[in-house]
């Protein structure tokens, strides 16, 4: 066993004691003691609320309507999100896993056992052994933290995050395409678009609020095209809606810029002057006839070449995406297919013409960009360019030697697990157990560890399998910075502080490196100290906060990156003038041909599987679940089916069905709908055990950026008789 750094009199010097459990305050309804501007805890818009505050407990809300992105209005979720708080199931001090489950223990155990497992884990097998797992609703303060804890304090190279299932697909292309990874829009340039497409995204149940944004610019005229397996609720209000066979999108964007090539609606000046490689793509896409493409993508011929006669000639346009488009073993083609029919028009940089990522977590902007990837440095360095780690190694003071290389990535840790070759792992904030693919496969691998310790507020799934649970903070607990998905650093202000005996996320995670020997580095007093010292670090790099403060963010609600002054307004829109992030300042084509996804429909799985969201849910469902006026809304997942599907394997709505995959089966009630196409069936994938639709998934990953394909496999459907 290894040494321990700190005896226990110094540490409750320190740390304080563990303080006397005593039962919770009552819920009071009364006058707030104070209201408290901050933003939602769920998806990337981040809308801006006011919690109420009573004796040191969240009693409600009050809408903020001079935050300008969501002018007081809240989606269902944004509306109970302060439910949560009060929770019997929040955790209120560290637990120890014992031979009857866990039991409640004290900071310095729990501590100092963690510390004790890394040191003999990275002792007997290396540094590497021992692995570290964020997430991206966390505020950047913490993403900047865990990257450097985990190449200082545990100095191995894996390390990743959780918005590795989610937007890093964008991210790849994203960079690939214009040399940056942000959306190149804000938000409040949606209504002036005269036509928008929206591919793989299910705006109205996702991301509600951008909903508004979208009926703003209809009522102006515009039109709107929604491209998806499913008649979405916003599909419902489309002009033109066109219905993907599940995995087949880049052909459909190629279809669609090949009748836009052959009528002539491309803007050749802007193609000469700001971009590359358009010829390879005129090529390629000579062949995506619309008759070829309806063969691949079940659209018809007449709906594609609908599309293009939309999207082409129109004087302004915005192209919004999501993961139905992403989460594909070539979800990083399928974005840069659809980024050439931007590029194509030359309808970018400009009011109401550009593009953007519809970003799925709350962080899950600000948490890909300041350092817990594993192949990226704070400031959207590259971990592989030597300028770039020469940088960061200088202003953290280490040698560049002793910066870890890259790693691997979330879903390539838990195989690593499964192989025996990671033998210890520290998350925060991830449920892997429900949220990566093949979960059966997942679970075992949990069951392999050497040591697993766990930093979150609920006991999630995931969290069941540690040795250690240390008992963090939830968002209102807490201060710092999250970026919205249109690029807005905003501000989180602390409302409560955690109850009992839990800690704030950072503290703990600061406490860790001094007991692994590393103090020097994480001298941190407050988490406006690490905000300046990850300002600092991004100065001069691809991502740059270095001009932002807490004060300037909190004076115009939200300050858009890159700000590299003090002087600085910051930048809600990219690429005017047509000057991209390139180092020649041209914007880059990229020709794909089509390629089937890695599992595809056969005789014995004769049915395409997707997954998704319901507008009542979040991510894993870790915090939702725990909203009984949520779960109220959808109680549990459904199978959904279209009524020709259903006639032909006998079931009627509310019959229990059986999916199969070559991963799993999960039985749970259909569905039937009109809202999807007949060779395709639906289940929300927010539920644990046996009712997780990640049962089922397949982990194959794309080779860009390893994120998994969740969105299309082959299943068979099965009444339960």
């Amino acid at each position: 066993m290894a040494t321990l750094t700190i005896p226990e009199e110094k540490y409750i010097e320190l740390y304080g004691p563990t303080p006397a459990h005593t039962p919770s305050g009552g819920w009071d309804n009364g006058e707030p003691d104070k209201l408290v501007k901050t933003h939602c805890c769920f998806c990337g818009v981040q809308c801006g609320i006011q919690l109420k505050v009573k004796d040191n407990k969240v009693t409600g809300f009050e809408p903020w309507e001079e935050f300008p992105v969501n002018q007081g209005k809240l989606c269902p979720k944004g509306v109970k999100r302060y439910l949560q708080n009060d929770h019997p199931d929040r955790l209120l001090t560290p637990l120890i896993r014992s031979e009857d489950g866990f039991r409640a223990a004290g900071w310095y155990e729990a501590m100092h056992k963690t510390a004790a497992a890394i040191k003999d884990i990275q002792a007997k097998h290396g540094k590497d052994a021992f692995a570290f797992l964020g997430g991206a609703s966390m505020t950047n303060e913490k993403a900047y933290l865990n990257g450097k804890f985990a190449r200082i304090a545990l100095q191995t190279a894996n390390i990743d995050y959780n918005g590795r299932l989610c937007m890093v697909s964008a991210g790849a292309a994203n960079r690939m395409a214009f040399g940056v990874d942000r959306a190149a829009n804000p938000w409040s340039d949606i209504p002036l678009a005269k036509v928008i497409i929206l591919t793989g995204t299910n705006l109205a149940e996702c991301f509600p609020i951008l909903t508004d944004y979208v009926w703003r610019a209809r009522d102006a005229g515009a039109k709107i095209i929604v491209i998806d397996p499913r008649i979405t609720p916003i599909a419902r209000t489309a002009d033109l809606f066109l219905p993907v066979r599940p995995g087949r999108d880049s052909a459909l964007a190629n279809g669609i810029l090949h009748v836009m090539i052959e009528r002539g609606w491309t803007d050749e000046k802007f193609i000469a002057e700001h971009t590359h490689d358009f010829d390879k793509v005129r090529e390629l896409v000579k062949r995506y006839t619309p008759e070829v493409t309806e063969k691949i993508t079940g659209v018809p011929a007449a709906s594609i070449i609908k599309a293009a006669e939309m999207w082409g000639p129109a004087e302004t346009s915005m192209l919004l995406h999501a993961r139905g488009i992403e989460h594909h073993t070539k979800g990083v083609e399928n974005v840069l297919t659809y980024i050439n029919l931007v590029l194509a028009t030359g309808r970018i940089g400009k009011p109401g013409s550009g593009y953007g990522t519809i970003t799925g977590q709350g962080n899950g902007q600000g948490g890909r960009e300041h350092g817990q990837r594993c192949n990226q440095l704070p400031g959207g360095r590259d971990i592989n360019k030597p300028e770039h780690r020469e940088f960061i190694a200088d202003f953290w003071g280490i040698p560049e030697p002793e910066l870890p290389k890259q790693g691997l990535t979330a879903c390539e840790i838990i195989d690593a697990i499964e192989r025996g070759e990671i033998k210890g792992l520290l998350s925060i904030s991830f449920n892997p157990l429900v949220s990566i693919p093949d979960s059966n496969r997942t679970r075992a691998a949990l069951e392999k560890l050497e040591f697993f310790g766990c930093i979150d507020f609920f006991l999630s799934e995931t969290a069941r399998y540690a040795d250690v649970v240390l008992a963090g903070s939830l968002q209102e607990e807490d201060e710092g910075t999250v970026t919205t998905g249109e690029g807005r650093c905003v501000r989180l202000r602390n409302s409560v502080s955690p109850p009992e005996n839990a800690r704030v996320d950072w503290k703990i995670i600061c406490e860790l490196a001094e007991l692994l020997g590393k103090e020097k580095f994480f001298t941190y007093k407050n988490a406006g100290e690490i905000f300046t010292e990850l300002t600092a670090a991004s100065k001069g790099g691809p991502i740059d906060y270095s001009g932002m403060t807490y004060e300037k963010i909190e004076q115009n609600m939200g300050v858009f990156w890159p700000c590299p002054t003090p002087e600085h307004p910051g930048t809600p829109r990219l690429f005017e003038g047509g000057k991209f992030h390139h180092p020649d300042g041209k914007a880059k084509f990229h020709a794909y041909e089509y390629r089937p996804p890695a599992e595809d429909v056969d005789p014995e799985f004769p049915i395409f599987f997707t997954s998704g969201r319901v507008v009542s849910q979040y991510l894993s469902g870790t915090q939702t679940r725990r909203i009984g006026g949520l779960v109220d809304q959808y109680p549990e997942p459904l199978c959904e089916m279209h009524p020709l599907l259903a006639e032909r394997l006998g079931i009627k709505d509310r019959d229990v069905v059986r999916v199969v995959t070559r991963r799993g089966d999960i039985t749970l009630p259909a569905q039937v709908v009109k809202t999807i196409r007949p060779d395709t069936v639906f289940i929300p994938y927010h539920w644990a055990g046996k009712k997780a639709a990640n049962q089922l998934t397949n982990r194959a990953l794309d080779p860009i950026s390893k994120i998994p394909e969740y969105k299309v496999c082959a299943c068979r459907v099965e009444k339960v008789r």
